[in-house]
């Protein structure tokens, strides 16, 4: 289980600023101390917590005092009168000795502070998701930026390009319309682009109240590997086990059964020990009586024993209201643990299926970059036409852009495989940290270098290997 976060430990070395030092681990410091929705389920987690002493206080003993004053005119016919003054004080202590309802109570609030805890502890598992895709998320749109503005400079030089060819009579009109519209669209695009990065810093301003310039980027050598263990199954049950909404479900289900319980313990007896204390000063003095103000003092203890009889159908209402509540939260856990499995098969084939996916697309852009050179080659020397060229280009951008949509998917789906599966923790943070590039710029790197093996395989026309394994043959993805 993800216990609460020690704040002192986990923002050691923090930066003050968050735009000075953006890199993953400061976003998630910062909103670890900034999320409104973290301090909001932290505050309604000690309170619910507070259920556990309330019940326990019902069986301890409890002691009370009073004292009280009074005035008071007394007459009485044929006989005389008087005022006089009273004043009193008592104290009392019980001890609960059977009280079936207040035990089964206190049980019920065992299970309500541990689902309380767990339910916290999957609000700290959303915030490092939720980090994790709003700081994936501005990545993408950089790069996406970055590939729009290669776009429309590569349409701007194909424009010029196609403008001087008309000029000398090399090519006709229509080619340059052709360019001049698909500048114009790639210009569009790049607007768009922006404004889509604009948007995604956004995300992570409402996270950590902070705004930033930039962001680390992550290295295009980051190992794209299966889930391990590799066995659909095996991530299965261990959701099934340590899914932290899964088990806090199961702890609803214990508390609704505890309170089930106590609503049937209301039809038992009571049975209490009593000490009780009384001190009275004060009475009438009346005239020819004899009678004078008194002086008096009471101690008793005991045993007392109830039995509820009829209390107009509330304890019969009560036990069906709390076997109705045993019944949503039956059902509820039983939905909970479907959703659960759903969704662990699904993303384990998702980022199964990624690894196979991102090895694809790389190389389709090594192959579209070929395809490109050769068709410009080939407009050139006139055989092929402006629209070939903007056709190619295009398809690189697409590919390009496709790629790294694959690519930060799989790192978004890899976390969500272990949050379904309850191991997430900030340390899946740090290990894709160390893939981080302080000096990565997203108008340089957001196309991967092709490699000397890459190259070599399209000049041989052979197809890509698969990625190896490392020598060690840790196959953790990050």
């Amino acid at each position: 289980m993800l216990r609460p976060l020690t704040v002192a430990l986990l923002l050691a070395g923090a930066s003050a600023h968050a735009a000075a030092n953006t890199d993953l681990m400061t976003v998630y410091q910062q909103a670890v101390l900034n999320s409104a929705d973290l301090a909001a389920a932290q505050a309604d987690a000690l309170a619910r917590q507070e259920a556990l002493p309330q019940a326990r206080s019902q069986l301890l003993p409890n002691l009370g005092v009073a004292a009280g004053a009074s005035r008071q005119d007394l007459d009485i016919d044929n006989v005389g009168g008087d005022e006089y003054s009273n004043h009193y004080y008592q104290a009392s202590l019980t001890q609960p000795l059977f009280r079936a309802d207040r035990w089964f109570s206190y049980q019920a609030a065992k299970s309500v502070s541990q689902q309380a805890q767990l339910e916290f502890s999957a609000t700290q598992q959303n915030l490092i998701l939720e980090v994790s895709q709003a700081y994936f998320n501005v990545l993408r749109a950089s790069d996406n930026l970055a590939t729009a503005k290669a776009e429309e400079k590569a349409f701007s030089r194909q424009l010029e390009q196609a403008r001087e060819r008309f000029e000398v009579g090399l090519s006709a009109r229509t080619d340059v319309l052709e360019a001049q519209a698909g500048y114009d669209s790639a210009r569009a695009a790049r607007l768009t682009a922006q404004t889509n990065l604009d948007v995604s810093y956004q995300a992570l301003t409402r996270l950590t109240t902070q705004d930033y310039d930039s962001l680390y980027g992550i290295s295009h050598e980051l190992p794209i590997l299966p889930p391990t263990p590799a066995s659909m199954q095996q991530w299965v049950e261990t959701a099934a086990e340590q899914n932290l909404t899964l088990q806090a479900s199961r702890y609803a289900i214990d508390g609704a059964e505890d309170s089930l319980r106590s609503s049937k313990a209301g039809y038992a007896p009571v049975v209490d020990a009593f000490v009780r204390y009384s001190n009275d000063n004060g009475g009438a003095s009346i005239a020819g009586t004899g009678q004078a103000s008194t002086d008096t003092e009471l101690t008793s203890f005991g045993v007392e024993l109830s039995m509820p009889l009829f209390t107009g159908g509330l304890t019969t209402s009560r036990v069906r209201e709390s076997t109705y509540r045993l019944t949503q939260a039956e059902q509820s856990s039983e939905a909970q643990l479907r959703r659960v499995v759903e969704s662990t098969r699904n993303l384990y084939r998702t980022v199964t299926s990624s690894v196979d996916e991102v090895a694809a697309r790389r190389q389709a852009i090594v192959s579209a970059k070929a395809a490109l050179d050769a068709t410009q080659t080939g407009y050139e020397v006139g055989t092929r036409n402006v629209v070939d060229v903007l056709e190619a280009q295009r398809n690189l951008f697409r590919t390009v852009r496709d790629y790294n949509t694959v690519r930060y998917n799989y790192i978004i789906n890899n976390l969500s495989l272990k949050q379904a599966a309850g191991t997430l923790s900030p340390q899946d943070l740090q290990d894709l940290s160390q893939w981080l590039n302080p000096n990565y710029d997203p108008d340089r790197d957001f196309i991967p270098q092709t490699t000397e093996e890459e190259a070599r395989q399209m000049s041989m026309g052979g197809q890509p290997q698969p990625p190896a394994m490392p020598a060690n043959g840790d196959s953790s993805t990050f």
